[in-house]
This record gives C-alpha cells, structure tokens and sequence, in this order.
C-alpha cells in the first residue's frame, strides 16, 4: 500500500517591489524560452521594459503582482490600462509562471485579483492577448470568461500574440 505524503508549501503573493525586477524578469525569460516565445519571434522577451516591471506598474491604475513559493520568486501578472485603447479598457498582462507554480490555482488567483483591481479602478471590460501554444492559458482564461474577439485592441506592440480576448468586468 502507497501512502500519498502531502506537502505543505509556502505560497505568496504580493506586490512587486524594486528588488523583484531581475527575478521576474527572468522567469518571464525563462517561461518564454521553455515555450519557444523568443525575442526573434516578437514576444515580451523583446519587451524594453522587462527588467523594470516595478517601475512601469507603480504608474496610475495598474498593479503587479509576483508569486513566491518558499521565499523563491516563480512567477507574476499586473494589470494596466490598455495602451492607446479606450479608457474602460484595461489589459491582463505578463502572466508567467515557472512549473513549480503550476497546477496550484495560482495563476487562477492571480488573474481574479488583477480582475478585482480593475473593477476598483472603474474598468469595465479588460483585455488580453496570448499566443495559441500556450493551450492551458488560454483555457484558464476561457473558464474566466474571456471571449475570443477577431483582432487586436489598443497599441500593445505584440503583433505576434494571435490571441486575442475580452472579458466584461
């Protein structure tokens, strides 16, 4: 008889702070390389603001969270009003997580507290945008209520994410 041992880990998430930019910049680096979404092919790697994500979401109305599993950075995702969009709009934004924060419900969490942000904010609907090789994303965003919509919103430079989504907030 196989007796299952459960483990308790130390989950948290909190808001970026300045000392966080290398580390989510590299598990977005990381995540993105594991999934072929490379700086070439246009994707956030290419992003100039990566390794200053602190600074970029203490601007107005948007937030970013990072998630730590026993004290290590493995993840994160804001929200900020979708650039060059209407003003109701915002955008869910570098979601990335390394595979030890994986199937915890984390990025579940996440998302519906960017979501909560954003309806404190005054948004009404928030967007996203991703690509179709990352399936279990986009079908967190499915069970979120996201919509599929036929093209791009706003200016957001990722021409290269296919995938485009709307949620009514």
């Amino acid at each position: 008889m196989t007796t299952a041992i459960q483990s308790t880990l130390t989950v948290q998430v909190r808001p970026i702070t300045l000392a966080d930019n290398p580390h989510i910049a590299a598990v977005i680096r990381t995540v993105s390389a594991e999934f072929g979404l490379t700086a070439d092919k246009g994707y956030t790697v290419s992003d100039p603001n990566l390794d200053r994500l602190y600074e970029l979401y203490s601007e107005a109305n948007s937030a970013y969270w990072v998630v730590e599993v026993e004290g290590k950075v493995v993840g994160g995702g804001g929200l900020a009003p979708l650039q060059g969009g209407d003003a109701d709009v915002c955008e869910l934004q570098k979601m990335y997580f390394l595979p030890e924060a994986r199937g915890l419900g984390v990025a579940r969490n996440l998302a519906l507290q960017a979501l909560e942000f954003g309806r404190e904010r005054g948004f009404k609907r928030c967007y996203l945008e991703t690509t179709a090789s990352l399936t279990r994303a986009i079908r967190l965003y499915e069970h979120l209520g996201f919509q599929h919509i036929d093209g791009p919103m706003g200016y957001t430079g990722h021409v290269d994410c296919e995938v485009t989504m709307l949620k009514a907030l």
